[in-house]
């Protein structure tokens, strides 16, 4: 893998990765994730080639400090419950990339930003599932970024920039979570307007000139309904936006992607 800068950059993208393995079962009512499915299948149209590499940052991984996946075949972590004994057999087979790890480590290090390799971990659902969706041959190396333990909005925001320049290495910068991610609100009609409003701020906040977005993005808990949305110390399923915003550098963002899925409103973000 050549890890040279190119004359195109990658764009970065906040997507949501659906209930478990959702897309791969039958659901009732049968079209739930549809929609979502067919929006993440159009993002290698959105891109301006083939990337060299993914780096993908997921709800489902959180650590005391950044660790990256560094193992050359990864497995799969199966890390859903309850569902269809099939989904159990899914298989990605994607290569990792262990000199893209230790690229993100260093690009970390150089940002003061503490992290680790691991060579053990595979990917959890909240990376392989999109990856399944959106690049089903699994032809391209993947690399997994974990979340920090403390959620901290503006490490997040940080170290997404620290990892910008990969964009000009051919790397694709994915955040996979959920802008709603609240499991009581879920089917409840009773979230739905707060779900609505929360995504009406946090779409602003994307849309914002870059420098208005890190502020409004550092301070989230403090948007209308934003813990409606995401319960205080449980929101791992929005941090996965900060380092992909943080990627995003100047570049705007814009929503790429909204459906409203068991009563509450779910949004997908580009940057660039």
């Amino acid at each position: 893998m050549s890890l040279e800068s190119t004359s195109i950059t990658q764009p970065v993208f906040f997507i949501p990765h659906g209930g478990g393995p959702c897309f791969f079962m039958d659901w009732q009512p049968a079209d739930t994730w549809t929609e979502m499915a067919e929006f993440l299948k159009s993002i290698p149209t959105r891109l301006p080639e083939q990337p060299s590499a993914i780096l993908i940052i997921s709800g489902h991984w959180q650590t005391s400090t950044f660790s990256i996946t560094a193992g050359k075949r990864p497995d799969l972590i199966y890390d859903y419950y309850g569902f269809p004994e099939h989904t159990y057999e899914l298989t990605y087979p994607a290569s990792g990339e262990p000199a893209l790890a230790e690229r993100v480590s260093q690009l970390l290090s150089d940002a003061g930003l503490d992290n680790e390799q691991d060579t053990v971990r595979g990917f959890d659902h909240g990376a392989f599932i999109p990856l399944k969706v959106m690049f089903p041959n699994a032809d391209i190396p993947v690399i997994q970024l974990s979340l920090r333990h403390d959620l901290d909005p503006k490490t997040h925001l940080m170290a997404g920039k620290a990892l910008a320049t990969l964009r000009r290495e051919g790397v694709l910068i994915i955040g996979s979570g959920m802008s709603f991610h609240n499991m009581r609100g879920y089917g409840d009609a009773n979230f739905t307007a707060p779900s609505e409003q929360f995504d009406e701020w946090l779409t602003k906040a994307v849309e914002a000139d870059p420098s208005e977005r890190f502020t409004a993005l550092s301070n989230w808990a403090q948007a209308p309904h934003a813990l409606d949305a995401h319960k205080l110390g449980e929101e791992e399923h929005l941090l996965p936006l900060m380092i992909a915003a943080g990627a995003a550098e100047n570049d705007k963002g814009c929503k790429v992607y909204s459906q409203q899925v068991l009563k509450t409103q779910l949004s997908a973000f580009q940057f660039g």
